[in-house]
């Protein structure tokens, strides 16, 4: 099986991204360092909307524009993705409609809301019901769904990280990336793996979000019950059998951090760093701290930065 994406397609990306975003900054986390190791910062949040995922959704919906007459683009989504498909909607000119679990992020939320998107709020805490009705609702006619986890155009966006990562840190020996749906590690990974391969990509979970971490370790789908955790962005159960191949294939190891650990990464990276990071972006600082010492120059990234009230009540930040 080939790794998708191509590196052409990631190029494709990276120019077409230069016209809307900024090339986000890698700064050396000195508080983090160990021996033998430096732990570099690769931050997201400075990106409209405060996280990575406008990569993916400007050129996911764009390379759907050329296809295709979309009128309206429709997203499932915990809260950042949400954001990322409506930011993208208003850039290239169609009316987007994004699908929440009830009681999402707050913060979220408003910048969803802010950037003119009708939002849905249906079903659980989790997306399975908002999944269903996302589905549903885009079989109309001109109603483009554009899904985080199995859009075929979607992660080249985020693999320019990769790309990026690859000019700013030419010692880069290992990339600590979080996993969610996993569009953000598979562009990463198959950029490395294209250009440097003997990079190691090490993925991270929740461990109360753990379906991707338990489907790479068995090489086949495994569900969970619940992924109930504090990082909404990695709170994935139901892994899709083409994406666990493909982080088969681009992921060379994975770890599970507890809410605790992602908590107190949250806090140190704020105060020892200076860096705002949610769960999901912080879970990268936390399987640093809490896994055997690695020599050479890490990256760990730091994907989003949209922290909810408990969350910033729980760090005391």
């Amino acid at each position: 099986m080939p790794i998708a994406p191509g590196l052409s397609t990631i190029r494709e990306a990276q120019a077409l991204l230069r016209n809307y975003l900024d090339v986000t900054p890698v700064v050396q986390a000195r508080s983090l360092a160990r021996a033998g190791a430096e732990a570099w910062l690769k931050i997201e949040t400075g990106l409209p909307t405060g996280s990575f995922k406008p990569r993916g959704a400007l050129f996911g919906l764009a390379c759907a524009l050329k296809r295709q007459r979309v009128e309206e683009v429709t997203a499932c989504s915990t809260g950042n993705h949400g954001a990322a498909v409506a930011f993208a909607a208003k850039i290239l000119g169609v009316r987007a409609t994004i699908f929440l679990p009830e009681n999402p992020n707050r913060v979220k939320r408003k910048k969803i809301e802010d950037l003119g998107a009708r939002i849905v709020m249906t079903g659980s805490v989790d997306l399975v019901d908002a999944a269903r009705h996302v589905v549903e609702y885009s079989t109309r006619p001109g109603v483009y769904f554009l899904n985080d986890s199995t859009d075929p155009d979607l992660p080249a966006g985020p693999g320019t990280i990769g790309l990026e990562l690859l000019e700013q840190t030419p010692d880069v020996t290992s990339v600590y990336v979080p996993m969610g749906d996993t569009a953000l590690i598979r562009g990463i990974g198959a950029a490395f793996k294209q250009v440097r391969p003997s990079v190691r990509i090490i993925g991270v979970q929740a461990e109360r979000a753990p379906s991707y971490v338990l489907s790479w370790r068995e090489n086949k789908p495994v569900q969970t019950d619940s992924c109930d955790t504090c990082a909404d962005g990695l709170a994935t159960r139901m892994p899709d059998a083409q994406n666990v191949a493909a982080i088969r294939q681009v992921v060379d190891d994975v770890v599970l951090v507890s809410e605790q650990e992602m908590i107190d990464a949250v806090r140190r990276l704020y105060r020892d760093e200076g860096v705002l990071a949610e769960p999901s972006g912080a879970a990268t600082t936390a399987a640093w701290l809490h896994q055997p010492a690695v020599s050479g120059h890490a990256i760990l990234l730091v994907t989003g930065g949209n922290l909810s009230d408990a969350v910033r009540e729980q760090a005391a930040i």
